[in-house]
């Protein structure tokens, strides 16, 4: 079969849901037995999405490679298998940079250097590099459709047309029917609108997804497929669901996986369809019957995307114990020694996660110490270990202007401190600890029972480590060092001696939990928290 190729795109506004439809195609198509690779297009100039702020752009997902990329990425992993690396990103600024090189090196021969077709040619290289091994490629082109920094991506994949035949590239277009209430009707003047304004850039969407609030009338289908040439079967309606690991199933059950088949021109009767593991899915987040309590204290508590993977890693190891999870949201710069106890009194567990930066670290750390001192399960991921290693330094080992050098640089009492490697260092894009490393557990330890394995490999993204300077005093002191990078002996996991479960990791364990493989501490801590409760 030859190489396949499916651009999703998006119209009327953002946060329709692109990555969640783009992950729902990837897995259907799995499903039919493809070999499916992924891509998301990124119209900003910035190389990656490493140096943008979560007020920006949300979390920032790495891969095993160490890429720094856009949250999307973290749907494509959870919802399919498909492994993604540095490739599967491809932003304006990685696509100017790399023709702006060549042109100083002189491979263009002195030609004048343009968008068409310097630029579509390099955009249209990246994919097919991704789509070697893939049966079908599916690109996420970020943005909507009539914002300018668009253009050059979608002239790009307008050309795949003429560049591959139009029997081997279908464009899926998400755009939103809104609901008037004063009318009590929805409108499908923006649909038409978007479409129309994707035509004039010479691309017909051959799959309309519509999202709106509710079920489409026959009578509002029709009219759609008469204003934008898409055929009825074609229109598929994106309704609100209580679990976005719903969407794969209900798009199947609205003809989605035969319509993307058919405009692939691959024989319906060829394909052995197999939705089991998602159907399974649904019937147990859907049969929970537990609850836990669980409280994320951080810096981004009011963006939801800003710990993404967190709250999708909870889920994931909610549905693992046949629990719903109650996650309340707490601003660490709101915890103070006076109100600690009544706003975590009721929790069942307690996670900090990552972040940078001073603001609200005193708040997390009188967290932790609340949660260690009353036996509260306790999950540190990142920047949630260093604050569980200062607080022990401060209340156990009586160092009481111990810090991190990242929040206080004079502070006599380093216990955590700024990696070797790092310093010097004045470039922020790309020049942290990043990607892959392999751990050493210790026997007998948390982190060890959750793994159940000797050697751990998990994604990092870090500046800051454990200070080897302080770690005897930490072990005479009862601090157990669970998990060791042993190649430069750094500190990888920590663990409260004498508590349920009170642990810290300096890697992000969220970016590799799927719904249907949970995380293992994700899911060992909600089992503590369900025991607690």
């Amino acid at each position: 079969m030859s190489s396949k190729y499916i651009f999703v795109t998006g119209g009327v506004c953002s946060s329709l849901g692109k990555g969640i439809s783009s992950s729902s195609i990837g897995a259907l198509l799995e499903a039919c037995g493809f070999r499916i690779a992924m891509t998301k297009v990124d119209p900003y100039i910035n190389v990656d999405a490493g140096t943008m702020s979560p007020y920006q752009h949300g979390e920032v997902f790495v891969t095993d490679d160490g890429a720094e990329t856009d949250l999307d990425l973290g749907n494509y992993e959870r919802f399919t298998t498909s492994q993604l690396t540095k490739r599967n990103s491809i932003t304006t600024g990685q696509v100017y940079n790399e023709v702006i090189s060549r042109e100083r090196r002189g491979d263009y021969l002195g030609r004048c250097v343009q968008v068409i077709p310097h630029i579509t040619d390099e955009i249209r290289r990246r994919i097919k590099d991704v789509a070697k091994d893939a049966d079908i490629t599916i690109i996420e082109i970020g943005g909507t459709v009539g914002d300018i920094e668009s253009v050059p991506f979608l002239e790009a994949a307008r050309q795949f047309i003429t560049d591959v035949g139009k029997d081997n590239v279908i464009f899926v277009h998400l755009t939103l029917v809104p609901q008037i209430h004063a009318a009590d009707e929805f409108k499908t003047k923006p649909t038409q609108h978007s479409v129309q304004k994707l035509r004039e850039i010479g691309i017909q969407p051959d799959i309309l997804l519509c999202r709106l609030e509710g079920h489409m009338p026959l009578a509002m289908k029709k009219k759609i497929s008469l204003f934008t040439n898409v055929e009825e079967d074609a229109i598929i309606e994106a309704t609100t669901v209580k679990s976005i690991y719903e969407v794969p199933t209900i798009y199947d059950s609205k003809g989605m996986t035969d319509v993307l088949l058919r405009k692939l021109r691959i024989p319906i009767e060829s394909v052995h369809k197999d939705l089991s593991i998602w159907q399974n899915l649904r019937d147990k987040i859907n049969s929970l019957d537990k609850t836990a309590k669980i409280a994320v204290v951080g810096k981004y508590i009011e963006l939801q995307d800003a710990y993404k993977s967190i709250y999708e890693a909870l889920n994931h190891a909610g549905i693992a114990n046949g629990a719903k999870l109650e996650v309340h949201k707490i601003q660490s710069d709101n915890i103070t020694a006076e109100n600690v106890d009544e706003t975590l009194k009721d929790m069942d567990g307690i996670l900090i996660p990552g972040g940078f930066g001073d603001r609200g670290v005193e708040g997390k750390i009188i967290t932790a110490q609340y949660a260690r001192e009353h036996k509260i399960p306790f999950f540190g991921i990142c920047l949630g270990m260093q604050i569980m290693v200062i607080e022990y330094a401060r209340n156990v080992l009586g160092l009481d202007r111990a810090n991190s050098t990242e929040f206080d640089a004079s502070t006599d009492s380093p216990v955590i401190s700024l990696l070797e490697e790092q310093a010097g260092i004045d470039n922020k894009g790309g020049t942290m600890r990043l990607g892959s490393y392999d751990s050493v557990t210790k026997e007998g330890t948390l982190l060890r029972k959750a793994y159940g394995t000797q050697i751990i490999s998990e994604r990092h993204r870090h500046r800051y480590e454990f200070n080897n300077d302080y770690r005897q005093q930490f072990i005479d002191k009862g601090l157990i060092i669970a998990g060791v990078y042993e190649e430069e002996d750094l500190v990888e996991s920590v663990e409260w001696p004498g508590h349920p479960f009170g642990i810290g990791v300096q890697f992000h364990p969220e970016f590799k939990s799927k719904p249907f493989s949970p995380h293992p501490i994700f899911r060992d801590f909600i089992a503590a928290a369900l025991g607690n409760s």
